[in-house]
């Protein structure tokens, strides 16, 4: 069976920056399981995996067009520090911030008396990404995984391994740690889930108060933990 739509496909996985540092790996841990077509991957890596077959490895650099988008300064903005309704934060801090656009992962990159400032840019975003995989493992999904929309069993997204559907891990789309919203993708990843083994992660969508700037709209909740 090839990779396709729908089929369970299960990936060892290296990820390396343009430097040759490796962001994420597999390598002496679980396999990555996915549901391939749920945009749990990055779309560079998801077009390359389509149709290859068990047994496969190949290596590919994804420009950041292809992985985590371009860096957008847009998303850097300075928020009133009420909107994070007295939680202590601190540069590094990830929050889960409510927009227009839904639920986005923000990360604190500068705190002063006036104000929080945060970057909802994914961790990798303007980041050109080297991949190193091969294909251990493809199956047809079950009935239940479908009506899902992610795999179950060891080593599948339907279990805790630490997933964030939202900021996503290196080889997701975009993380583990189960939220409710699949906005964008790890290290692997396209737009959905992946795995992440060294990001923040955001626990809660808390509903923060207060509008404006990224935290607009609903404000700031769900303080991340760091790993």
């Amino acid at each position: 069976m090839k990779v396709a739509p729908l089929s369970v496909v299960t990936l060892e996985y290296t990820v390396t920056d343009e430097h040759g540092e490796v962001i994420d790996s597999t390598v002496g841990k679980e396999p990555l399981v996915y549901l391939h077509g749920t945009r749990y991957l990055v779309s560079g890596l998801e077009a390359e995996l389509e149709g290859r077959a068990v047994g496969e490895a190949f290596e590919v650099t994804l420009a950041p067009s292809q992985a985590y988008g371009e860096y957008d300064e847009t998303l850097v903005q300075e928020v009133p520090g009420e909107l994070f309704d007295g939680m202590e934060v601190s540069e590094g801090d990830t929050f889960v911030a409510e927009t227009d656009d839904g639920h986005r992962p923000v990360t604190v990159v500068e705190v002063s008396e006036e104000f929080v400032k945060v970057d909802g840019n994914h961790p990798l975003a303007g980041v050109t990404l080297g991949f190193k995989v091969e294909i251990k493992d493809v199956r047809a999904a079950t009935a239940e995984e479908l009506a899902h929309g992610h795999v179950h069993g060891a080593g599948g997204c339907g279990h805790d391994h630490g997933h964030d559907h939202d900021h996503g891990g290196c080889c997701g789309g975009h993380g583990h740690d189960h939220d409710d919203d699949h906005d964008q993708g790890g290290c692997c990843g396209g737009a959905g889930h992946g795995h992440d083994h060294g990001h923040d992660h955001a626990d809660d969508h808390a509903d923060g108060q207060g509008k404006g700037g990224c935290c607009g709209g609903g404000g700031c909740g769900g303080k991340g933990h760091h790993h």
